[in-house]
């Protein structure tokens, strides 16, 4: 049978689970990754990261386009095998940086803003540079931003099935 090399395209699905068991992103249709998008039509983001998506991603090995380390993996599976993979935090969306957390007085965001714990926004500065982040804390005199990534900190574990090589 054959085996998938390097520059090989490829089709295969994966579930990326937490430390402690948590799914947070599947290409397969039975696993919920616990988004509260993910039973509803809310979700409609091809990509969106909620584990909404499903069917097997495709890529061309060594193309850079997702984690080395899944890339470098795929090399020597044939259709059919199953392989875990564990990313350490740093090598996947960093350490958690608590100097990425700031709260900003309520005098300094638009008024129609009214956000609520866990929404995802996008800031602009000065000089029109955007950074994406999450809402972490909320009151009547200031909003509390968490620039990390939602992923930062965390080790990813990556379970793979090689589906197919095209």
């Amino acid at each position: 049978m054959a085996q998938a090399q390097k520059g090989d395209n490829v089709k295969f699905d994966y579930t990326g689970t937490l430390e402690d068991g948590t799914v947070f992103d599947s290409t397969l249709e039975s696993d919920d990754c616990g988004h509260e998008d993910c039973d509803t039509d809310a979700c409609e983001d091809e990509g969106c990261g909620c584990g909404c998506e499903s069917g097997p991603m495709e890529l061309t090995i060594g193309s850079g386009e997702f984690f080395s380390q899944i890339e470098d993996a795929l090399v020597g599976m044939a259709p059919g095998d199953k392989k875990s993979v564990t990313i350490a935090a740093e090598d996947a969306f960093g350490d958690y940086d608590e100097t990425k957390v700031f709260t900003v007085p309520r005098s300094d965001v638009p008024a129609d803003l009214n956000p609520e714990i866990g929404d995802q926004l996008v800031l602009a500065n000065d000089e029109d540079e955007e950074i994406g982040v999450t809402v972490t804390g909320v009151s009547e005199e200031s909003i509390t931003f968490d620039a990390n990534h939602p992923l930062a900190g965390e080790n990813l574990t990556f379970h793979l099935e090689l589906v197919e090589i095209l």
